[in-house]
């Protein structure tokens, strides 16, 4: 799921808007998660626990380094995003088209289904009971969760957008076509983890294009909405993009032969769920406490988690959060302490008119 290869294009053409950071760098900043990715890592990297276990250790730790996370679950997803395959046997599967790049989109989102509790991707919006549980353990950790009228990363981008979240949290790269101005990866609780953040300001300023032309370069790349041209590289899309600017123009420059269009090509309507994303009224977000005794509850009599492990988590997360909270007002206190001092050191020179004088207009003899 996402933009392929869009990743090869950043590292190759704009490494500066790449940065790697560490948990901490997000203490006291929102940030938007793309709760299905969250979902389905916990579920590959550990398929015999349940994935509630997996969201309460994680959303702990974010709470611990005082992040304030904000959970966006997939809505209904564009009818673009909806293939219709038939099998071998003829079996309906969806819809019309027998194609492999249809097929894949169909497994994906089967994926992505899975990830969240259900047997086959889900069409109609409606939350599946494992996004009950989820919605449920998330308020019991005094935790804001949202659920997108689309996809979770369109929403995820429009709140940083708004200013209502520091950065959006997804494996999925179509983040930035969204319009999400940091986009997030590898947010985790490892604790070697390298989180790899994205600018997009500074990948637009790099590939010398707008927002506007970056969504028709990743519609171009391949994206899960519309087909793609078939032989169509990476490198040769962004030089196509750079040169003629929009998906119109690139394609009265293109060999037809080499490169067949799609017949009924939806890039016009991929576009604009990119740029025109369906808009949803944003609840206040607001962190509570943790509930102990209601974790305890819901997380034992679901079978996830015996009781004694969740008040041992519990009482290392308050001493945690406790230790870091003095670690960082320490170091603030420090960095005030030298701000300080160098003030006081330039109030100082300041008065030291004559040599100063003396020292330009000798500089200027020697000019």
């Amino acid at each position: 799921m996402g933009i392929t290869k869009l990743v090869d294009v950043i590292r190759a053409d704009a490494p500066n808007s790449i940065s790697h950071r560490d948990i901490s760098d997000y203490a006291e900043k929102v940030i938007a998660l793309d709760t299905s990715v969250v979902m389905n890592q916990f579920r590959t990297a550990t398929p015999f626990t349940s994935p509630l276990a997996g969201l309460f250790f994680r959303t702990l730790t974010f709470l611990e380094h005082d992040i304030k996370p904000v959970f966006v679950f997939d809505g209904k997803p564009p009818v673009e995003k909806i293939p219709q395959v038939r099998t071998t046997s003829g079996m309906l599967l969806s819809g019309v088209v027998a194609e492999p790049d249809v097929l894949f989109v169909f497994l994906q989102l089967k994926k992505r289904a899975e990830a969240a509790g259900r047997s086959r991707p889900l069409c109609t919006g409606a939350a599946s009971s494992q996004t009950k549980d989820c919605l449920e353990l998330l308020k019991h950790l005094g935790v804001p969760a949202i659920q997108a009228p689309g996809d979770a990363e369109g929403l995820c981008a429009s709140l940083v957008r708004q200013g209502k979240a520091h950065a959006a949290a997804s494996e999925d790269m179509d983040t930035l076509p969204f319009g999400a101005n940091i986009l997030i990866r590898q947010l985790n609780a490892k604790r070697d983890s390298e989180i790899i953040e994205y600018s997009l300001p500074k990948l637009l300023e790099a590939l010398g294009i707008s927002h506007e032309e970056l969504v028709d370069l990743c519609i171009l790349l391949g994206c899960d909405y519309c087909d793609k041209i078939p032989g169509l590289g990476p490198k040769k899309a962004l030089t196509l993009i750079q040169k003629h600017r929009t998906i119109e123009n690139v394609l009265l420059h293109i060999n037809r032969e080499t490169h067949r269009v799609p017949h009924f090509w939806k890039y016009k309507e991929a576009r604009q769920i990119f740029l025109n994303p369906p808009h949803t009224p944003t609840p206040e977000l607001i962190w509570a406490e943790p509930d102990e005794e209601a974790l305890v509850k819901f997380l034992f009599s679901g079978h996830h988690i015996r009781r004694e492990k969740v008040r041992h988590r519990m009482e290392k997360f308050r001493e945690k959060r406790k230790s870091l909270r003095e670690e960082r007002e320490k170091e603030k206190a420090a960095g005030d302490c030298r701000q300080t001092r160098m003030e006081d050191f330039f109030r100082v020179t300041r008065k030291r008119n004559r040599p100063m004088e003396a020292s330009s207009s000798g500089s200027k003899k020697t000019k």
